[in-house]
């Protein structure tokens, strides 16, 4: 059954779901999805970079006051 207003939807009369029909529309949206996960889990490598220079800063400095207090 078409979907008013949308010639590219049906309903599913078993489920009662919305389905699109238009394969490269729903190509399009496995692409973004693609993208935002990329673009996320390089923001978290990014993240975890920046926490792991931050500890080595951190221990650095620790050692030079040591070194310095002799």
């Amino acid at each position: 059954m078409k979907v008013k207003g949308h010639p590219n939807l049906i309903r599913d009369e078993n489920s009662n779901a919305i389905l699109n029909t238009n394969s490269s529309e729903y190509d399009n949206y496995l692409s973004l999805r693609a993208k935002r996960k990329h673009g996320s889990e390089r923001i978290d490598n990014m993240e975890n970079d920046l926490k792991n220079l931050k500890d080595d800063i951190n221990e650095i400095k620790t050692l030079l006051r040591e070194l310095s207090n002799g």
